[in-house]
């Protein structure tokens, strides 16, 4: 392998930084409740089944309505896997019409993968956290 250029591998990984997450972290902010918008844009039956909580679902073919992207807030996008790029076809969307948007790296798949909790439109799975705690 040859060696790359430091100075554009340093600006690569600022913007990854920047404009992408994980799940976990995902999580964390959702506990502490940041200044977020949760932009689940798989198909809506695969939404209902189950979905990041509080998730907004705006499937492809309502992305020009803007309907549950906010101005206000970091409208982070996921869909379902790492090899989906519905997602970052999102945030290209969004964000070319002024939205501040960062993408979840792995999507559903990878929020699944580590067992956070799903809401879906009749259950939602708490926490880990949570279930720890109610076993003391």
């Amino acid at each position: 392998m040859n060696l790359n250029d430091p100075v554009k591998a340093n600006e690569f990984f600022k913007n990854k930084m920047a404009f992408t997450t994980g799940p976990v972290e995902l999580s964390r902010k959702i506990g502490e409740k940041a200044n977020i918008a949760v932009i689940d844009v798989r198909a809506e039956e695969d939404y209902k089944s189950g979905h990041v909580p509080g998730a907004v679902n705006v499937p492809k073919d309502k992305w020009s309505t803007l309907e549950g992207i906010q101005k206000n807030k970091l409208n982070v996008v996921y869909c379902y896997s790492q090899v989906c790029h519905l997602a970052a076809a999102a945030c290209l969307e969004f964000s070319g019409k002024g939205y501040s948007v960062m993408e979840v790296e792995g999507g559903f798949t990878a929020w699944k993968e580590h067992k956070l909790p799903i809401e879906s439109d009749n259950q939602q799975s708490k926490p880990r956290w949570q279930e720890t705690e109610s076993r003391k």
